[in-house]
């Protein structure tokens, strides 16, 4: 990937914040960067540092003005972005591998083919490529526990709509820009919605309120309409009938 020589940049953000950046643009391995160089920062633990999180392709530190100066924690930033090359570096340990029943199309999910079409393909094709994508949990936000997922091939680098659909139900299927979105609550939305899911990202009676984390990985694996019904009659947890295992290091 072509990069700007500035990459990556530390720099301050608002009163008491740091960010150190990957790249301007959402790719893999800037992405890959931002979640390992997060994780790093977690382990270190550094007394100053009262919160961290990882966007698509950066790096967020607040830390304790008090106990340290802005010059004082961008140096240290830079001196652990030295380091080592984090495009290359290896993704944080503990991800999960999570396949999710998904029905694609039908009046569930009724802009598959609006998406397949943007996307040079049939519904069909485009069903069989984006049931066997196993896709990234990049980032999670908008709203609480939910992901944003990819990359995808680059034929559903499509465009948002134009006009927002004017709303979607929890454990929608979106997709946009070579990604997909799993809605955590019913909302409006500029995405095309070409899958339907029963998983709850958002849990607020567990006591894991968000099973997804940034790093984990899943498939929306297709199932028939029946079968989603099925599952939605058998399964509480809100699941959605997915499963999930441990990624190897």
């Amino acid at each position: 990937m072509a990069r700007h020589l500035q990459f990556p940049l530390v720099r301050t953000v608002g009163f008491d914040g740091a960010l150190v950046t990957f790249a301007d643009s959402m790719s893999e391995d800037a992405n890959r960067a931002a979640l390992a160089f997060r994780s790093e920062l977690d382990r270190l633990n550094w007394d100053e540092v009262t919160e961290s999180s990882a966007s698509l392709g950066s790096a967020f530190v607040r830390f304790d003005t008090q106990s340290i100066s802005h010059k004082q924690m961008l140096d240290r930033l830079q001196r652990l972005v030295g380091q080592k090359d984090w495009y290359n570096t290896q993704l944080p340990t503990g991800r999960k591998l999570w396949r999710v029943p998904t029905v694609y199309g039908t009046d569930l999910a009724p802009q598959l083919n609006d998406a397949a079409a943007a996307a040079g393909l049939t519904p069909e094709e485009a069903t069989r490529r984006l049931g066997q994508s196993r896709v990234r949990v990049l980032t999670i936000g908008f709203a609480p526990g939910q992901p944003y997922l990819g990359p995808l091939g680059p034929e559903f680098n499509i465009p948002r709509l134009q006009n927002l659909t004017p709303m979607v139900p929890e454990g929608a299927l979106v997709l946009a820009i070579s990604q997909f979105v799993l809605f955590s609550g019913p909302t409006p939305t500029g995405w095309r919605h070409v899958g339907q899911t029963a998983f709850r990202c958002f849990r607020p009676e567990m006591s894991e309120t968000f099973p997804l984390s940034p790093g984990d990985e899943l498939v929306f694996e297709p199932v028939s309409r029946e079968e989603l019904e099925h599952i939605r009659a058998n399964n509480a947890d809100g699941s959605g009938g997915a499963t999930c295992e441990e990624i190897a290091p």
